[in-house]
């Protein structure tokens, strides 16, 4: 009786997991990055990326978005070089639990069991973003930004998803020196 108490707010802690994003960066330790105030985004690097072109633009978008907001301005002649890369993959969750008011000791069958076993499967697909910001004099990768998290099929939903991903990763930059 206890279980099925808890069983809404087991839902709900799992529904609140699969909406966030986590993030992590790692960063070259010698750059300094107050000297980098313009971005181009790398299009030999982006092209190769395998997901939409919509998406690619989404992403895009989110990030000047982002930047602007950073006081960064776009330039023909940069100081960084902005590159995305994806990763995608399926999520099988399995869920069995004991629907019926069990009464009875000890393991096994019970036949005062009402309901039975219930088994849920559900499917979701796991993105990875990564945001790569590159030294454009020195051709040399100074900052990297990575955004784990469910990715959605609602068509409605897609723009404010990859903005949360991209805000996300980008919260991290620049980086916090020790």
């Amino acid at each position: 009786m206890k279980t099925i108490k808890f069983l809404p707010l087991l839902f709900l802690f799992v529904l609140a997991s699969c909406s966030s994003v986590r993030v992590a960066s790692d960063f070259d330790k010698n750059a300094d990055f107050n000297q980098y105030k313009t971005y181009a985004f790398y299009k030999s690097g982006i092209d190769k990326v395998e997901i939409s072109d919509l998406d690619k633009r989404r992403i895009l978008q989110a990030i000047d978005t982002e930047l602007a907001s950073k006081g960064f301005t776009k330039s023909e002649n940069p100081d960084l070089l902005i590159n995305i890369f994806t990763k995608s993959r399926q999520q099988v969750d399995i869920n069995q639990f004991n629907a019926g008011w069990g009464y009875g000791w000890g393991w096994g069958w019970n036949p005062w069991m009402w309901g039975g076993n219930n088994t849920s499967v559900s499917t979701s697909t796991e993105g990875t973003l990564y945001i790569d910001l590159v030294d454009a004099k020195k051709k040399e990768l100074v900052w990297q930004g990575e955004g784990i998290g469910v990715l959605t099929q609602n068509m409605n939903k897609k723009d404010e998803r990859i903005q949360e991903f991209v805000q996300k990763i980008l919260a991290k930059y620049p980086p916090e020196k020790k």
